[in-house]
């Protein structure tokens, strides 16, 4: 008899719900994007954020269970992100899943967002455990971690590596706010960047001897060079050069990515990892996906974009494999905003 999951995922400022059947099976996946919400502050603002699942939470759940064709009493169990995240943000999820759980004497399953990101690799079509097979080099990269992590089975994690400042997503934030660009910054400064002629490059932080990160020194780096080709901060009427600004993104999603796949590779190597899994909102980046796939002599997997950025699906997909351990949470389950992966 089958499984089906449900997923709630509200660790930032997506409210998203997926059902999942088998841990594999994707029957539903909705997202509330709040984006238009918080671009107008140039970044999330925890108190909206939370605000905004609590309007958005009983729609989401309704279309969810209408996209899977199913009534809440087929569920089997209900997942949900407790951390990391923002505080408000999880509780809103947490304290909805509780109520399900509760109401409909189901199980309650605690998921680590992290853990979540990597699950999504299982919506693919693919049976990464059985091929390539454990154990697999993870690059969790999202506004607010750039993890590597090897998986070595189902719930076993050990974090290799990790940034030493700003997370990936948040540097792309801050470099396009540098150039004028929209929030959040990496579509945009992916969007910009095409047709670059590579005419300007920005260093490499290699921090070597470690597969540790460090994406400050390219922010700063890229912040003098707009500085010295009079595109920042720019007067009042002033327009920046679109040539300049599109050479300059290019630079900085170049000097980016190449860091993150050497040091991926590098790990893969050194822990003799089967192959390659790819997860978080920045691993929806086209120079990222592509990079990876073309330098890696492992086997890839990358979900699609829809489900590398925040998803109800992936905690659903991630829940099933905990049901199948045998792991379940009591209502007692607090969230835990630095919950870290291994």
């Amino acid at each position: 008899m089958s499984v089906n999951i449900l997923g709630i995922e509200t660790s930032c400022d997506e409210t998203a719900i997926g059902v999942v059947e088998d841990g594999r099976k994707l029957r539903a996946n909705v997202i509330a994007s709040q984006v238009d919400i918080h671009s107008r502050y140039g970044g999330v603002v925890p108190e909206v954020a939370s605000r905004q699942h609590v309007l958005e939470m009983a729609p989401v759940l309704e279309k969810s269970l209408a996209a899977a064709g199913l009534g809440l009493e087929q569920i089997d169990a209900v997942a949900v992100t407790y951390g990391p995240g923002l505080a408000g943000a999880l509780i809103s999820g947490l304290n909805t899943a509780k109520g399900l759980a509760l109401a409909l004497d189901k199980p309650l399953l605690g998921i680590n967002h992290l853990e979540g990101h990597i699950y999504a690799a299982w919506l693919t079509g693919q049976q990464p455990e059985d091929s390539p097979g454990f154990p697999l080099a993870c690059l969790v990269a999202s506004g607010g971690h750039t993890d590597l992590i090897l998986m070595e089975g189902h719930g076993q994690y050990r974090l290799v590596g990790r940034t030493r400042d700003d997370a990936a997503g948040e540097a792309f934030d801050k470099a396009a706010r540098v150039l004028g660009l929209g929030f959040p910054g990496g579509p945009h400064i992916q969007r910009v960047s095409q047709g670059a002629t590579g005419q300007e490059r920005l260093p490499r932080a290699w921090l070597k001897d470690t597969l540790d990160f460090s994406f400050s020194g390219v922010k700063t780096a890229m912040l003098h060079l707009a500085q010295e080709r009079g595109i920042y901060p720019l007067k009042k009427g002033q327009t920046a050069d679109a040539a300049i600004v599109r050479e300059l993104a290019a630079a900085f999603q170049e000097s980016v990515v190449e860091v993150m796949v050497r040091k991926l590779l590098d790990m893969a190597e050194h822990y003799k990892a089967k192959g390659l899994v790819l997860g978080g909102g920045v691993a929806a980046n086209a120079l990222l996906r592509q990079e990876t796939a073309r330098c890696s002599p492992l086997p890839v997997i990358i979900p699609p974009p829809i489900l590398c950025t925040d998803n109800g699906a992936m905690i659903a997909a991630c829940g099933y494999f905990q049901f199948q351990r045998g792991l379940q949470h009591g209502l007692d389950l607090d969230i835990d905003p630095s919950l870290p992966l291994g």
